[in-house]
């Protein structure tokens, strides 16, 4: 652990290598598991039709159909999405692990991040890397479920204009409330079960530094983190990308084979009326998908952010 005064602020070099650190990382690990973020959102929102009933039923059936680029539709704008997101989730986590970590050392701790303070300080980042990218998130769902029947959007640019137009501004908000709830316990969790999982092993290797970790012990732990958070805030996200594609005219489309499209008044509407017309396991609907997604996914983001910092001289560990 630094000196209280190096816990104070950061260069603007360090800042910014952290920040690109973290874009890498999450435009990364989102490329590499693209058909099964498109297939966990089409599962998600596709009611009571049963066009996707599996994860290699799904791969298949996207691939069939659309074809190798369909797998990855909606990947561009999510890697715009996620780019910035990531670094600022991940510089955000930095900065407030330091200032709550120079806070105890200046009331004579030893400045040490327990669990709780590692969740409270990846609820603060995810929610402020949340909020500040959500619009293009709304938007990269809408891009994402629509296929070659339901096309009506033809890039970023124009779905934000038409959303805009035919739904109003605060339309590329819907989803916020659960989206800010369910990031929490999910980017929360990701932090501190990673950032404590690595402290656990490191305590085993007595006396070994962070950076004799191999690449193969990092991806288990962030595997393990990843998993975690998203078991536990899945539900929300359901409920998010629900009120994302409620009110839009190509969501007809996708719950023609169910009989009607759904339009829902909020969040807890939404809860309400998923459970009682399709059951509570609705809203867990594509998690095995989300889990094969998900444990690379968080894996190769902690990872690549903490090899890149290290290759552009930045120190290594996210709490130090």
């Amino acid at each position: 652990m630094g000196e209280p005064s190096k816990a104070k602020s950061l260069s603007w070099s360090s800042i910014g290598k952290s920040l690109i650190a973290g874009g890498l990382a999450g435009g990364v690990s989102r490329t590499a598991v693209a058909p099964l973020e498109r297939l966990k959102i089409l599962m998600q929102v596709q009611g009571n039709a049963k066009v996707y009933t599996g994860v290699w039923q799904g791969l298949v059936h996207m691939s069939k159909h659309e074809g190798i680029r369909g797998m990855f539709k909606g990947n561009g704008t999510n890697c715009i999405r996620i780019v910035p997101n990531s670094a600022v989730k991940f510089l955000t986590y930095e900065q407030l692990s330091r200032r709550i970590s120079h806070h105890l050392q200046e009331n004579g701790g030893d400045g040490q991040m327990t669990p709780l303070l590692r969740l409270a300080a990846g609820a603060g980042a995810g929610i402020i890397g949340m909020s500040a990218t959500y619009p293009l998130d709304m938007v990269r769902g809408r891009l994402t479920v629509q296929d070659a029947k339901t096309r009506q959007y033809r890039g970023i640019l124009h779905a934000t204009r038409l959303i805009v137009k035919e739904e109003g501004l605060i339309a590329l908000w819907k989803g916020w409330l659960p989206s800010v709830i369910g990031v929490i316990p999910y980017v929360g969790l990701n932090f501190c079960v990673y950032e404590t999982l690595k402290e656990v092993v490191l305590k085993f290797y007595d006396g070994r530094d962070e950076r004799d970790l191999s690449v193969m012990t990092r991806l288990a732990c962030g595997a393990v983190a990843g998993t975690t958070g998203q078991t536990v805030a899945y539900p929300l996200d359901v409920v998010r990308r629900r009120l994302q594609m409620s009110g839009w005219a190509g969501a007809q489309a996708l719950h023609a084979e169910g009989g009607h499209a759904v339009i829902y008044k909020g969040m807890t509407d939404c809860f309400m009326r998923t459970v009682k017309e399709e059951g509570v396991k609705a809203l867990f609907k594509g998690l095995w998908p989300n889990y094969i997604k998900v444990v690379p996914s968080i894996a190769i983001a902690f990872v690549t952010y903490e090899q890149m910092k290290e290759l552009m001289g930045v120190e290594l560990r996210i709490s130090s």
